[in-house]
């Protein structure tokens, strides 16, 4: 018999997977073959399972470091940092020059940031925490509007 404190789990409102570009694949093949080539002097056999190695070591790492972003009525994540939802002011998205100058001349030196160069758009997430120096997040994000019309209902509710 459950207990009658329990808390329901929090229900996902939000949630995005950031993927590596697809032109970046071509890059992880390329370091297969570099890693390939630097052995086939050496030996045929040796620098085709090098290739290999190398082709899943880069194509492992980049699909582990990949972040998601994941919106709860209670938790924000994006990445492996996480906030309580209660703490995030306003927000809104940026897309093209206006994207480049928050992720450049606009940036404020302490901000979380979790951004991927493959991706253009950024949302901007306010801290409105007393007790964090953080001043925002800055995220990137394919679907911005979606991502800040999500965080806006949860503050309403």
């Amino acid at each position: 018999m459950p207990a009658s404190n329990a808390s329901a789990p929090s229900t996902e409102i939000y949630r995005e997977k950031i993927w590596p570009a697809w032109w970046l694949w071509i890059l992880v093949v390329g370091t297969g073959f570099a890693g390939m080539a630097m052995f086939l002097p050496v030996n045929l056999g040796l620098s085709i399972v090098v290739g290999i190695v190398v082709f899943l070591a880069v194509g492992i790492i980049m699909l582990a470091s990949t972040p998601t972003i994941s919106l709860t009525d209670e938790w924000l994540k994006v990445g492996r940092a996480s906030i309580e939802r209660k703490f995030i002011g306003d927000v809104s998205s940026f897309h093209g020059d206006e994207a480049s100058l928050e992720r450049g001349r606009r940036l404020n030196g302490t901000a979380f940031l979790c951004l991927r160069g493959w991706v253009d758009p950024v949302v901007k997430m306010e801290v409105i925490d007393p007790n964090d120096a953080t001043p925002y997040w800055l995220a990137s994000t394919r679907r911005p509007e979606e991502l800040v019309h999500a965080l806006q209902q949860t503050a309403r509710a």
